[in-house]
């Protein structure tokens, strides 16, 4: 075997080197055995989270054994992963119940919201005690210029700039809905991030967005609501949403919060979050304790400090990197053997790896949610697919680029077609395939950030959890290891030229 070659497969064995332990740890991530913790799901946003510590830390203090994953993406991963079993409570609200999960079914009252959950084995609490609407904001500047008041006010100004979060975009009770109830006329109409899209109307690069009416950035950051003159948004009281299968305990848990949080109350948690950057863990706490006489508690020890927090996020992308690198190489090899040797074959597997490389990563995390659940499984398997294209590419590129001279000297010595791929062709094509294996390998540290969206972890975790949080410490704590291990991925190979 060529230096290159094992240079390859030692990169391949420091990827893999901590994986086992998280590949074993996942396994929970799917499991439904009665042993296993309760899991609670929160949304990428500070409110959801808050309440999801609250509910965590509520059966927590009833002894019983709870995860929280959180910021989970939006509504709808978090409704398949509750459906599918991969989650046992999240916080949703009514108004996303009625107007986009449950959309074709009639729900009046909270008697038929309760009937449509029961068909699907789920079941919901009392309302905790406040509404969270969505809403149309734009500054007090623009919407005093232009005497904006009503969503109504919208439709003499066709040239305003709208940017709105990527689920209100595409939501039932959305974007969609909300122009064709209102007729409104404006054609710049983008997706960003809930938090990107604060910073931009707050800079003026847009002119209006959707908001949430108990967050506390409307009133710092000097925001106007427009009234919804034309009641087109439902109402969006919380719950929390749970399977009908929760231990009697816990449904008793989370319903005997019902009530427990007014519209003050959580405005006020969201500020501490928020704004006072406390730790969502410790805002709970708070709340528990002062308001309900709940005896719940932080972490012992209290947060990690950032070199340990940094070894835990850099062990769980190794894993993530690794072991879906790892199945990449033993599928890919093959099949890029497969390509070198039957040419029309080998226009078919390339093509469909290439297919898979135009799906936007994100969707493919959510596609692998019915299927896989959430957390480590379905991301290391949307990892493996989007690996597998550089490393089908080097080792048919390898093989093809060998002379035919080579190959008819091996034959001439009495080889077969096996023992002459293994002792003269794979050798030969060993650097092109090292080359494909540390692209993917780069690649995949890139990518592996998005996996946090579904609760896997890695490096990703603070770059969602900086971006809520408007904390560019926290992006960079993700941002800058991610970057650096790429780095020392792509380098090398030219480290193996230097020392040559």
């Amino acid at each position: 075997m060529t230096t290159r070659a094992r240079s390859a497969w030692a990169l391949l064995a420091l990827l893999v080197g901590g994986a086992a332990v998280d590949a074993v740890a996942a396994t929970q991530l799917v499991s439904a055995e009665p042993s296993a913790p309760l899991r609670i799901g929160s949304k990428s946003f500070t409110e959801s989270v808050v309440l999801g510590e609250v509910a965590a830390q509520s059966l927590r203090a009833a002894g019983l054994q709870v995860e929280h994953r959180r910021e989970i993406g939006g509504s709808r991963i978090l409704w398949d992963a509750l459906l599918a079993g991969r989650i046992d409570a999240y916080p949703e609200y009514t108004g996303t119940l009625a107007g986009e999960l449950l959309v074709g079914e009639s729900i009046a009252d909270d008697a038929q919201l309760r009937a449509a959950l029961a068909r699907r084995g789920l079941e919901a609490s009392p309302r905790l005690g406040f509404e969270n609407s969505y809403a149309l904001g734009t500054s007090r500047a623009l919407a005093g210029r232009l005497g904006l008041r009503r969503i109504s006010d919208l439709r003499a100004h066709p040239q305003l700039r709208v940017g709105l979060s990527n689920e209100f975009l595409n939501r039932a009770d959305g974007w969609p809905g909300l122009r064709e109830r209102y007729g409104l006329p404006q054609g710049d109409v983008r997706g960003l991030d809930h938090r990107l899209a604060y910073q931009a109307l707050e800079s003026a690069a847009i002119d209006l967005t959707d908001l949430y009416t108990t967050d506390p950035e409307i009133d710092r950051r000097g925001f106007m609501l427009l009234e919804d003159d034309l009641g087109f948004f439902p109402e969006y009281s919380a719950v929390f949403l749970y399977r009908a299968d929760l231990p009697p305990a816990a449904a008793q848990r989370l319903d005997a919060l019902g009530g427990s949080i007014d519209t003050a109350t959580m405005r006020a948690l969201n500020a501490e979050a928020a704004i006072e950057r406390r730790p969502e863990a410790e805002v709970a706490a708070q709340f528990l304790a002062s308001r309900l006489g709940i005896a719940a508690s932080t972490p012992v020890g209290g947060e990690p400090g950032l070199a340990s927090r940094v070894l835990a996020r850099a062990r769980e992308h190794l894993a993530l990197t690794g072991v879906s690198l790892l199945f990449a190489v033993l599928i890919g090899v093959p099949l890029g053997i497969l390509a070198a040797r039957r040419p029309a074959a080998g226009r078919l597997v390339i093509g469909a790896a290439e297919v898979v490389q135009t799906i936007p990563s994100l969707a493919l995390l959510v596609f692998m949610i019915p299927l896989f659940g959430i957390g480590f499984v379905p991301a290391v398997i949307a990892l493996f697919l989007y690996s597998l294209l550089p490393i089908i590419r080097g080792a048919a590129s390898g093989l093809l680029d060998i002379s035919p001279e080579l190959r008819e000297s091996a034959q001439a010595l009495g080889l077969g077609d096996l023992a002459r791929l293994r002792l003269v062709e794979l050798p030969l094509a060993a650097r092109s395939i090292g080359s494909g294996i540390r692209t993917s390998a780069v690649i995949n540290v890139g990518t592996a950030t998005i996996a946090a969206l579904i609760g896997a972890g890695g490096f990703g975790q603070p770059i969602v959890s900086g971006i809520r949080l408007n904390d560019v410490g926290l992006i960079l704590e993700g941002a800058i290891p991610a970057a650096l291990l790429a780095l020392a991925l792509g380098s090398i190979k030219r480290t193996r030229r230097r020392r040559r």
